[in-house]
């Protein structure tokens, strides 16, 4: 079960947290503040909890301190959509939907491993507090920065999904993945790369096995090392 206590108490915060895209340009005074005006909990999850289900009134903004979080859809076939995976300090995940006032999520987040969350409530993100705090902006104008970033990375998936073979997808998402360096590590399992890419498992690991046979990649566990970009590239055109 998971374990929760204020914000303010955890000590071990403010420098995890100083310096993540969240918290930018806040000193650990002024990030401690935050959690004292806000009360904001750090909530500590168990493997395989949820930390909001597709039912559950969007009352917070979680920022993953540690661990590994997936943001998902079920379908009433059965079918799960993995819509992404947070594994970095400080990522923020459904904060679209305190913003825009929806009642419901529409879609789950669930601990991958044990994984430590700070819980920031919907009131001190929507408005500034009645002391207009200098911080409290800036927290503010960092969360809108935070959402036109994943704009962009919507955006991608569109682009990948948009493809019209499964070759095609592989190729954008891992292009997407590297920028431009390479080798890069995929952080999915073969299952969650199904799911993102919706397709089925044995359907991606056959297609994996055949870019590698052709030359493009080199496949090993969650790691894809690029071997010709160029030719990735080239599927695309």
């Amino acid at each position: 079960m998971s374990e929760k206590i204020p914000a303010k108490n955890d000590e071990s915060l403010k420098s995890i947290l100083q310096g993540t895209a969240l918290f930018m340009n806040l000193s650990e005074e002024e990030i401690q503040l935050c959690f004292e005006c806000s009360k904001a909990e750090s909530i500590y999850y168990e493997k395989g909890e949820m930390i909001f289900s597709e039912e559950d009134n969007p009352a917070g903004m979680p920022v993953l301190i540690s661990g590994s979080v997936t943001l998902g859809m079920d379908y009433y076939d059965g079918k799960r959509s993995i819509i992404a995976i947070y594994e970095n300090r400080g990522d923020v995940f459904g904060h679209e939907y305190i913003l825009i006032g929806q009642s419901k999520y529409g879609m789950y987040a669930q601990a991958q491993t044990k994984s430590h969350i700070l819980m920031i409530p919907k009131a001190f993100l929507v408005g500034t507090c009645e002391r207009n705090c200098g911080f409290h902006s800036i927290l503010i104008s960092n969360m809108l920065q935070l959402m036109a970033r994943k704009s962009l990375t919507l955006n991608e998936r569109l682009e990948i999904m948009s493809c019209s073979t499964l070759r095609q997808k592989i190729a954008k998402m891992i292009l997407f993945s590297i920028g431009g360096k390479a080798p890069t590590s995929v952080s999915m399992s073969r299952q969650e790369m199904a799911d993102f890419l919706n397709t089925a498992r044995p359907s991606l690991s056959r297609e994996l096995m055949r870019m590698q046979n052709d030359g493009l990649i080199t496949v090993e566990g969650r790691k894809i090392t690029v071997r010709n970009k160029s030719a990735l590239e080239e599927l695309l055109n």
